[in-house]
């Protein structure tokens, strides 16, 4: 009895095998006569999808279920699109011009507090004008370059004639002025809308 159940087993795996590989013949004939009709009748062959998976051949020797498995691979699988998080736009706040002029500007690297009662600090955007008050906004703009900063007034001064304004060392930096030390500049006084 032994004998005979291994004489059915071997010779079910044997239809198996023959089985797919009837199949496969199968596929593999009917390609070659699609590509050979297509050919003759001076077409050109289908273009492959971009996305088009690769489907792998199923080995003979694979069991039922692995071989089911690898049919259900899918022929055409959609490009992947990402996308890209879309980040709002900065919107600037509307600003108005109060009034402004065109001096010398100088900028200062050290000093004791400043006349708004806050230490000094070189790397923040600020400046000194005689009387405008506390707290303004002021774009300030080089007028040997283009280049513009805005900073807010904290501090008294200059009190040297033909100069209006004293700004940060970090705002002389911002429009490149620092190697010159003193230079023209036209400033306006904004006002938050």
């Amino acid at each position: 009895m032994g004998g005979s159940g291994r004489h059915r087993q071997v010779h079910r795996s044997a239809r198996l095998r023959t089985g797919l590989l009837t199949a496969a013949g199968l596929a593999a004939a009917t390609l070659a006569a699609t590509v050979a009709t297509l050919i003759g009748s001076g077409r050109s062959a289908p273009r492959a999808d971009v996305g088009a998976a690769v489907v792998p051949a199923v080995p003979p020797h694979l069991p039922g279920r692995a071989a089911r498995a690898l049919r259900r691979v899918p022929l055409r699988t959609r490009p992947v699109r990402r996308r890209e998080a879309r980040r709002p736009a900065r919107r600037s706040p509307k600003t108005r011009i109060l009034g402004g002029g065109s001096c010398e500007a100088s900028f200062y690297a050290a000093g004791p507090a400043t006349a708004s009662g806050a230490p000094y600090d070189p790397e923040a955007l600020t400046a000194a004008h005689r009387t405008l008050p506390m707290g303004s906004r002021v774009r300030v703009i080089n007028l040997s370059n283009a280049r513009s900063v805005v900073v807010r007034i904290n501090d008294r001064g200059p009190f040297v004639p033909g100069r209006c304004l004293d700004l940060s060392a970090a705002a002389m930096r911002a429009i490149g002025g620092v190697l010159s030390g003193v230079i023209p500049v036209r400033y306006e006084v904004l006002a938050a809308v």
